[in-house]
C-alpha cells in the first residue's frame, strides 16, 4: 500500500489507517483482533486510538495485540489522543497511563483530542513539549481544529521554542468537510500533515439511516454523533450523493469512500469497522479513481465549512 511519510521524525503512514474507535465499544477484542490482523496484512501500518475510546479500552485491545504480534520497530505507527480540558499534570499522566495500556515505551504520535481555551496555554505546551523532549511522544498533533486554532498553537509554540504540532486530524467527507483547499495550502505551507477520518460520515454516507437512526449503529450507540450529520446542509450532500450513485451504477458508499481516499494533500484516510469487510470497501474504492464523478460529487453549491 501507498505510504507518507509525516513530520520531521519521518513517521511513515499507509494511505489508509485504520481508526480503532469501535474497539470495546461496538467490537470486542476477538473482533477487533480479527481486523487488526486483516488490515496489517494488507499493508495498513497506521493505528488511530484514544484514552477516551471506550474508557482506555481501545488502547489496552490494540496494545495486546501489539504485544502479541510483535511488530519490528518502526513498522507501525501509533497514534492516541487525550480530550480536553487540559493541564501539565493531566497531559503527563494521560500519556504515562496510555503508554502502560498500549504496552509501549513512546507513542508515535500524541494529539490534542479538540481544541480548547486550555490548549493555548503556554504551560500546556511545554508541557507536551517535554513529552517529545523526554522520548515518550515522538510527533504532535492536534484534532478537530481549524486554521485560526491552529495557527495561533503554531505561533505560540514557535514563540516559546516549543515542540510543534506536525499533524492536523479533522473530519473530512462528503457531507462534513473539514479540510478545505485553503486549510490544505496553507497547512502545507507550514509543514503540517493532514490526517482525515469519518470518509462515510460515521454511516451516514450509506444512506441507511434515512428513516431513522438504525439500533446498533455509531449514531445509536453514540448519540453525540448525530447533530455532527443530521442536519439539512449534510441531507442535501447525501442526497446529491445517492443521486449520482443512481444514475451511474456505482453505490453511494463506493463514491464517497473514493472521494475521501483521492483527496489530493492528506497524508492518511482512517477507516473504522466492525469486520474485513469494511476495510475491503475502502480498499476497492481506493483502487476507483474517477476524477469527473468526483468533481460532480463536490458541486453542491454549498458554502466552505468555517475557519478555513
Amino acid at each position: 500500500m501507498e505510504t507518507t511519510i509525516i513530520s520531521s521524525v519521518g513517521l511513515r503512514v499507509s494511505r489508509i489507517g485504520l481508526g480503532c474507535v469501535t474497539f470495546g465499544r461496538e467490537i470486542d477484542e476477538a473482533a477487533a483482533r480479527v481486523l487488526l490482523d486483516y488490515a496489517w496484512a494488507r499493508g495498513v501500518n497506521f493505528f488511530d486510538t484514544a484514552s477516551a475510546y471506550s474508557q482506555g479500552r481501545s488502547e489496552s485491545i490494540l496494545g495486546s495485540w501489539l504485544a502479541a504480534r510483535r511488530p519490528a520497530a518502526g513498522s507501525i505507527v501509533v497514534a492516541t489522543k487525550l480530550l480536553p480540558p487540559y493541564d501539565p499534570e493531566r497531559i503527563a499522566q494521560a500519556v504515562d497511563a496510555s503508554l502502560r495500556r498500549l504496552g509501549l515505551e513512546a507513542v508515535d504520535l500524541f494529539y490534542l483530542h479538540s481544541w480548547h481555551a486550555t490548549a493555548e496555554s503556554p504551560a500546556v505546551l511545554a508541557a507536551l513539549d517535554a513529552l517529545v523532549r523526554a522520548g515518550k511522544v515522538r510527533a504532535l498533533g492536534a484534532s478537530n481544529y481549524d486554521r485560526q486554532q491552529l495557527e495561533t498553537a503554531l505561533a505560540l509554540q514557535q514563540q516559546h521554542g516549543l515542540a510543534r504540532f506536525r499533524v492536523l486530524q479533522n473530519n473530512h467527507n462528503l457531507a462534513v468537510r473539514d479540510v478545505s483547499p485553503a486549510l490544505l495550502q496553507w497547512c502545507a505551507s507550514r509543514q503540517v500533515a493532514v490526517v482525515t477520518y469519518s470518509p462515510l460520515g460515521a454511516g451516514f454516507l450509506t444512506g441507511k439511516h434515512r428513516q431513522g437512526v438504525q439500533p446498533g449503529s455509531r449514531f445509536d450507540v453514540a448519540p453525540g454523533h448525530q447533530n455532527v450529520y443530521f442536519h439539512e446542509q449534510a441531507s442535501q450532500r447525501l442526497a446529491r450523493l445517492e443521486s449520482v450513485a443512481a444514475r451511474t451504477g456505482h453505490s453511494a458508499t463506493q463514491l464517497a469512500l473514493a472521494w475521501a481516499l483521492h483527496q489530493p494533500g492528506i497524508a492518511s484516510v482512517l477507516v473504522g469497522g466492525r469486520t474485513p469487510a469494511h476495510l475491503d470497501q475502502a480498499l476497492a474504492a481506493q483502487a476507483f479513481d474517477a476524477p469527473a464523478l468526483f468533481a460532480e460529487l463536490e458541486d453542491d453549491g454549498l458554502p466552505a465549512p468555517p475557519g478555513s
